[in-house]
């Protein structure tokens, strides 16, 4: 009983998944047409929040791809894909300036962005061979119960990083936002469409971090349930 709930909020989550995704994607299509009336692109958006925030050892540059953009706290750079780095947009201001952010909460030592670098490790290895394990571990779960509560010891790794994932994005937006506002990048109708495409690119996290707590109760319940 408890398996077919977990099973059943599973796919409610999902559906959730896929709605926002859905909602975001629009979102970033019609900001995406709001011209900024600054001129800026992309790249020049970060640059200078950047450097307002006194930072100047991290570099800005293009990467390859859409939905690509990241900040690398290893060798220090915002990465921005071809589309944010070169548009003049809402949509494209909005993701430079949270990319910023988490430059910004590396600066300053952010101690939810230093956690999640610490785990990002563990989960690259978890992420290898998690499903193998917790595929076998459900396979054997009668006669080798033990190796699924491996799995699930694993896969709950990979369900805390999703949790502390969450404060890392949420506040990278909200730095971001408090920069565009401050310093009046924007008008208050661009602002709004920066405001409005991060917010529903923070609900993707939420999704993804319910996603992951309601399969480790999945797995738990099948390793509750092996007699």
């Amino acid at each position: 009983m408890y398996s077919l709930s977990s099973m059943i909020l599973m796919g409610v989550i999902m559906l959730a998944s896929w709605l926002v995704s859905s909602r975001l994607k629009s979102k970033f299509e019609y900001y995406s047409k709001l011209q900024l009336q600054n001129g800026m692109s992309g790249q020049e958006i970060a640059e200078k929040m950047l450097a307002d925030n006194g930072i100047r050892d991290v570099k800005v540059i293009s990467t390859p791809g859409q939905l690509t953009d990241h900040y690398n706290p290893t060798d220090k750079t915002v990465n921005l894909s071809e589309a944010v780095y070169n548009q003049r947009n809402a949509a494209a201001a909005a993701v430079a300036s949270h990319e910023c952010g988490h430059a910004v909460q590396h600066a300053v030592g952010y101690e939810w962005l230093t956690m999640r670098s610490k785990l990002v490790p563990v989960v690259n290895i978890a992420s290898t061979y998690m499903q193998w394990i917790l595929l076998a571990g459900i396979l054997m779960v009668r006669t080798f119960p033990s190796l699924l509560l491996i799995g699930i010891v694993i896969f709950a790794a990979t369900t805390i990083f999703s949790i502390v994932t969450l404060p890392v994005e949420y506040d990278a937006s909200n730095r971001a936002l408090a920069w565009l506002k401050n310093k009046n990048m924007l008008n208050p109708a661009e602002y709004a469409g920066a405001e409005d495409s991060l917010k529903w690119a923070a609900r993707t996290y939420v999704v993804a971090a319910l996603g992951s707590i309601a399969t480790l109760l999945y797995y738990i319940s099948i390793y509750m349930n092996r007699r």
